[in-house]
């Protein structure tokens, strides 16, 4: 059992890490010339436990993010009705088509659309659920960086992030769009590692503002997360998934 003493410890690495991460984002957006409001931040708490999710609601937090379902739906429903109640959660992970009706009970946004057969059990849980669910569609931004940028980053560049291609995102859109219990809002991407996140943050800006032509209202760009914050601001984010900068190192599994 967590003592008194190790609570407020806790709960003052999580202000000081949230006090940090608030001030970068500010400072990018002055940069930027960008309106401070005009960007959410979203914590990511994957394997981290109920109990910072509640701290941070505490210290103001209204959006968290997690990625895997098993984990999530878990920690969700334990959350105390009145946390649960001021939180958006959103599924920031890869996703099976296969855990959609569970994600579709706790998750209020899923930005890692990438296939038509996810949107049609997405929609098709979303439904049984009696909820409306929001949408982003993932962007492939290794494949924007290209092959040869990978693969000179070498072992840096990390496993692929997944999403789809940029000439597939218009046909994806409008399946979503087309879907009773999803709401589009936008597109969603992670820079691989191992290059600039300004030059495929610029390209994912670009495929926003061409999204926008066919559906107005989806106008969230979710990218950067704590390394690349402040490239992803300068490149228009609207969303930022920032987890390390915030809650420290992942705890040990096992």
């Amino acid at each position: 059992m967590t003592s008194v003493h190790d609570a407020a410890v806790r709960r003052a690495e999580l202000a000081s890490g949230l006090a940090k991460v608030q001030e970068r984002i500010r400072a990018a957006c002055m940069a930027a010339g960008r309106a401070r409001e005009d960007v959410q931040l979203i914590v990511v708490t994957k394997f981290f436990p109920g109990a910072d999710i509640e701290m941070l609601c505490e210290l103001g937090v209204t959006d968290i993010g997690e990625n895997r379902d098993q984990e999530a739906s878990a920690k969700i429903a334990a959350l105390p009705p009145e946390v649960r109640q001021r939180l958006q959660v959103h599924f920031i992970g890869q996703m099976q088509t296969n855990k959609a009706r569970s994600v579709a009970t706790y998750a209020d946004t899923v930005h890692s659309i990438d296939r038509d057969k996810l949107v049609i059990a997405l929609e098709r849980a979303a439904a049984a659920a009696g909820r409306d669910i929001g949408a982003l569609v993932q962007v492939n931004l290794d494949a924007i960086a290209g092959a040869d940028a990978i693969a000179g980053a070498g072992d840096a560049a990390g496993p692929a992030r997944g999403g789809i291609p940029l000439d597939g995102v218009a046909e994806l859109a409008n399946i979503v769009a087309a879907a009773p219990h999803l709401r589009l809002r936008g597109l969603m991407g992670v820079a691989p590692l191992g290059v600039d996140p300004g030059e495929v943050f610029a390209q994912l800006a670009i495929a926003s503002r061409d999204l926008r032509s066919d559906h107005p209202g989806a106008t969230w760009i979710s990218a950067g997360m704590s390394a690349d914050l402040e490239s992803a601001v300068a490149n228009g984010a609207t969303h930022l998934r920032v987890g390390s900068a915030i809650l420290g190192s992942r705890p040990l599994l096992g």
